[in-house]
């Protein structure tokens, strides 16, 4: 069996256009992370019911799964190259959004539930993104926002720095992507709503690799820019 093209009912899905594919739900990430900065309701127990509320966490677990895409697309392509301290960053980021996908799950569907019958849990869990803390013990729950923090910050760090090291995307992009991870220490001196503009240039750091991703392998396959418009990793026979 071919391990690098796999014959779907007559089409062809290859592995460069699968990266292809990734690099552009990269981009997609990038851009929801920046969108649901500015539309993000205030983390208190009014919003929990809100539809604001709930388009903004529902747009955050889509952004979740398009970032464990993207940068598995990212990773793969330059996984010789970014070595040991690629791999590290690879694992802590994608950690990161896995667990931020089941934190939002939970707030997405089970806290509009609960703000009548539970307040006090609701406005402690809200606490654990927010920085507020919580009046109610919350368990091993209380750890949720260090461990995310140590892996955004340390993952996003890590991984950039691979990144401009291998420099087979852009450095540009790479070092943004690093100094978005960075920039998250705001959100310990800054009020929560303006910490969360420190989220942005994490987002266009993604966002820029994923497009780098995308173009370069592109250019690689001999596309025309119409081609690569339209092209979604699958060719016809």
């Amino acid at each position: 069996m071919n391990m690098t093209r796999t014959s779907v009912r007559g089409k062809k899905v290859t592995a460069q256009g699968l990266l292809r594919c990734s690099g552009l739900a990269a981009m997609l990430a990038g851009i929801l992370f920046i969108v649901i900065q500015m539309i993000h309701p205030a983390d208190i127990l009014a919003s929990v019911s809100t539809s604001a509320w709930k388009a903004a966490h529902y747009m955050t677990i889509a952004m979740c799964l398009l970032a464990l895409a993207g940068i598995t697309g990212i990773y793969a392509r330059q996984a010789e190259q970014a070595g040991w301290l690629g791999l590290a960053g690879f694992i802590l980021f994608s950690l990161e959004f896995a667990f931020l996908m089941t934190l939002t799950f939970v707030e997405a569907f089970i806290l509009p539930l609960l703000p009548t019958d539970a307040p006090k849990f609701v406005e402690g869990y809200l606490g654990l993104s927010s920085g507020a803390g919580s009046e109610m013990n919350l368990g091993a729950l209380a750890a949720a926002g260090p461990v995310s923090a140590v892996f955004y910050l340390l993952g996003g760090l890590l991984f950039g720095i691979s990144l401009v090291r291998a420099g087979v995307l852009s450095r540009w992009a790479a070092g943004l992507l690093a100094f978005g991870a960075v920039a998250s220490l705001a959100a310990a001196v800054l009020p929560h709503e303006l910490a969360r503009l420190a989220a942005v240039p994490m987002g266009l750091g993604l966002a820029w690799l994923g497009y780098s991703l995308w173009s370069d392998l592109s250019r690689r396959a001999g596309l025309t820019p119409v081609d690569r418009t339209t092209s979604m990793g699958i060719t016809k026979d």
